[in-house]
């Protein structure tokens, strides 16, 4: 997958030096070995502002796109910018569609939960604060059915799946009603995967937060009559998940 030239090393160490390693999470030159680590993608904490830095966040993708699709370099981009460490990985079928260039379906969900706990337990000796994992969809619902389990500080999902589409009688939530790490869940209020009015009638863990974006699909993006920006959206769940994580 992705390797690391030194020449992005040194930006990596160089950025993680010029913040201070308590708040950040991550001490010294750590983000340059995390970089270092084969199959791992890293977007450093830019220069923190008053709020301070809010950590580090394995992100994982979704069903249908890489680590590096629009969406995932956006959000990781933004939540840079807020002082975030991200994280980025993919699942061994996305990787062998990156080499194969073929399209394959994902992994079962015994191998996709064993890939999150190798990166998990990669990443976690270089963070010296709170790491909190989660992800686009599939990704975050895998994370979501291990936040427990890893002891992870915190869990992030981004438009999660609660349901196939045109399943909402099938919902994927019974470990919802009963997990214990501090999760933020931004959705959109229209998504063909968990709808506001479908979801609002589950019984979910107190520990969860759900943070609703008007007239948001799947991808966090507003229909034009809401009078919202995929832009404002996408940056909405940025702050929403810097602010959660600073908590």
């Amino acid at each position: 997958m992705y390797g690391f030239p030194s020449t992005v090393i040194g930006r990596l160490n160089s950025e993680a030096s010029m913040i201070n390693g308590q708040s950040a999470g991550i001490d010294g030159d750590q983000w340059a070995k995390i970089a270092n680590v084969p199959g791992l993608r890293c977007d450093p904490p830019h220069l923190a502002g008053k709020n301070g830095a809010s950590g580090c966040l394995i992100l994982a993708h979704g069903a249908g796109a890489p680590m590096d699709s629009g969406f995932m370099e956006d959000m990781a981009q933004r939540l840079a910018r807020q002082g975030v460490g991200v994280v980025r990985f993919e699942f061994p079928y996305m990787a062998e569609r990156r080499v194969s260039g073929g399209k394959r379906p994902p992994n079962p969900q015994k191998v996709l939960l064993e890939t999150w706990r190798t990166v998990y337990a990669q990443v976690r000796p270089f963070v010296a604060g709170r790491l909190a994992v989660g992800g686009k969809s599939m990704g975050g619902r895998m994370a979501s059915l291990l936040a427990d389990e890893l002891g992870a500080d915190a869990l992030v999902c981004l438009g999660y799946p609660f349901y196939a589409v045109g399943k909402p009688e099938k919902p994927r939530v019974e470990h919802l009603a009963a997990l214990r790490t501090r999760t933020l869940i931004v959705q959109g209020e229209r998504d063909a995967l968990g709808n506001r009015e479908a979801v609002e009638g589950y019984a979910l863990s107190p520990a969860i937060e759900l943070s609703w974006l008007v007239a948001g699909d799947h991808d966090l993006k507003p229909l034009k009559a809401s009078g919202f920006s995929h832009e404002q959206h996408l940056q909405a769940a940025a702050q929403q998940v810097a602010a959660f994580l600073r908590e």
